[in-house]
């Protein structure tokens, strides 16, 4: 195998760990979320532990990135290419996170009657993980088109957490004696909003990597 075809081989191995990663996290979400829906408190704390293999396979990535930069010395777009890695694994291992802040908040709020249905939060989970999706998908393709859209629906998600944030605090003059729970699923929002926005950081990565500029989408 020339070096050409060693550096493209390990790349690729690279970049099949970091869709795995995301995966793993975009499930930890979604099951987060219904976990919250359900008040599933053993679920909630399963998630919270689990959460140590995508730590380890954040760990592997910077290990494997490290260990491919020492080999293969790139330069440039190449160079760029892991540069990217590494900083998109990070975004996806934040996004991790907050699946586990999630599950901890549904601990808190724990078997009490919930104030209203879950149903606002799950649609802001469906656009910020969608966005998830396609910010990857543009990494891979090296797409800064579908980078670009991807990003532009963040504003939809920070106008529903914007909405959702204010019937909140409506519920909290109502019922005070709420105060955890509605503490607690104020929380649960800002945790999507904070997904969609690591999505978008990751879209901004894209950007780099295509045409070596920073640049800010969430403008």
């Amino acid at each position: 195998m020339n070096t050409r075809s060693n550096f493209d081989n390990n790349l690729k191995q690279l970049n099949d760990m970091l869709i795995e990663m995301a995966r793993k996290s975009e499930t930890a979400i979604k099951e987060s979320i219904n976990t919250l829906i359900h008040q599933d408190l053993e679920k909630a704390k399963e998630i919270i532990q689990n959460d140590t293999v995508i730590d380890e396979l954040e760990h592997e990535i910077n290990n494997k990135a490290i260990v491919l930069t020492a080999m293969e010395s790139p330069v440039a777009r190449d160079l760029r290419k892991i540069i990217v890695a590494i900083k998109i694994s990070s975004e996806v291992e934040r996004i991790a996170d907050n699946a586990v802040n999630i599950a901890k908040s549904t601990l808190h709020i724990g078997n009490e009657k919930l104030i209203k249905e879950i149903i606002d939060i799950p649609k802001m989970m469906n656009i910020a993980l969608e966005m998830l999706s396609d910010s990857l998908t543009a990494f891979l393709k090296e797409d800064v088109e579908l980078a670009k859209r991807s990003a532009a629906k963040d504003d939809k998600v920070d106008e529903m957490y914007g909405i959702l944030i204010k019937e909140l605090m409506g519920y909290l003059q109502q019922s005070p004696d709420k105060t955890n729970q509605i503490t607690q699923l104020a929380f649960v929002s800002r945790y999507i909003e904070r997904v969609a926005d690591h999505s978008t950081n990751i879209a901004e990565h894209v950007v780099y990597l295509v045409t070596g500029k920073l640049s800010n989408l969430n403008e």
